[in-house]
C-alpha cells in the first residue's frame, strides 16, 4: 500500500472516555481484576456496539466528602462522562443527610461546569437511623438529579435486593461481608445498569 493511501485513510474516531466516580463497590472490592463492576460494565457495553473506555476511579472507603475532595483532578481533558456513585459509606457511617447532599451537589456542579454528563447511582438508607434520616437520604439522588439535569438510575444493589428470595440472593449474589457483590451480583448490576449508560452515551456530544 502506497504512502498516500495511507494518508487519505479517515483516522478513527477516539472511543467516549466515562469515568466511574465511587467507592468499594466501583472498584471491585474482594474481586479478582476482571470480576469488578468497571471491566464487567466495560465489556457489556462493548458487546452491544458502544466504542468506551470506562475508568476506574472508586476509591473503597470513600465518602461523599471523599469524592469532593477529589472530583477535580479526576475530571481530566478527556472525560466525556461521569457515572456516580457515592454514599453507601456515608450511611455506614451515619453521617448527617445534609452533608451527604452538599457533596454531592458540588461533585455534580462540577461536572457540568465542565460539560460533563453524568449518570447517579443513589444509596437508600437503611430504616434503622429513624424514618426522618431515610426520608432525608433518599430525597438527595432525586433531588440533585433534577436540579443539575442528571441522568438517575435505579440503587446500585437494586437488582439483587429486589429478587423475591432474599436469603438466597444474599448467598448466591452477595460476598461473605454482607456488603459487596460477588462476581455473579455484579453481572446482575450490570445488566440492570448498562441501559442506563448506554443512554447516557447518547447525551454525550
Amino acid at each position: 500500500m502506497s504512502l498516500s493511501v495511507l494518508a487519505a485513510a479517515p483516522a478513527s474516531a477516539e472511543p467516549v472516555t466515562i469515568v466511574a466516580f465511587g467507592d468499594s463497590l466501583t472498584a471491585g472490592y474482594g474481586l479478582q481484576p476482571e470480576e469488578g463492576f468497571v471491566p464487567q460494565l466495560q465489556a457489556w457495553l462493548r458487546d452491544r456496539g458502544a466504542d468506551v473506555t470506562v475508568i476506574n476511579a472508586g476509591v473503597s472507603g470513600d465518602t461523599t466528602a471523599g469524592g469532593r475532595a477529589r472530583i477535580d483532578w479526576t475530571l481530566t481533558p478527556e472525560v466525556e462522562a461521569l457515572i456516580v456513585t457515592l454514599g453507601g459509606n456515608d450511611l455506614l457511617r451515619g453521617l448527617p443527610p445534609e452533608e451527604a447532599r452538599a457533596n454531592l451537589d458540588a461533585i455534580l456542579e462540577r461536572a457540568s461546569e465542565r460539560g460533563i454528563e453524568v449518570l447517579l447511582v443513589p444509596m437508600t438508607a437503611p430504616g434503622n437511623y429513624g424514618p426522618d434520616y431515610k426520608a432525608a437520604f433518599d430525597a438527595i439522588y432525586p433531588d440533585l438529579a433534577a436540579e443539575h439535569g442528571a441522568l438517575l438510575a435505579e440503587p446500585f444493589l437494586a437488582p439483587i435486593l429486589a429478587l423475591p428470595d432474599r436469603a438466597g440472593a444474599m448467598a448466591d449474589y452477595i460476598q461473605p461481608d454482607g456488603l459487596h457483590p460477588n462476581r455473579d451480583g455484579v453481572a446482575l448490576v450490570v445488566d440492570a445498569l448498562g441501559p442506563q449508560v448506554l443512554t447516557l452515551l447518547e447525551r454525550v456530544e
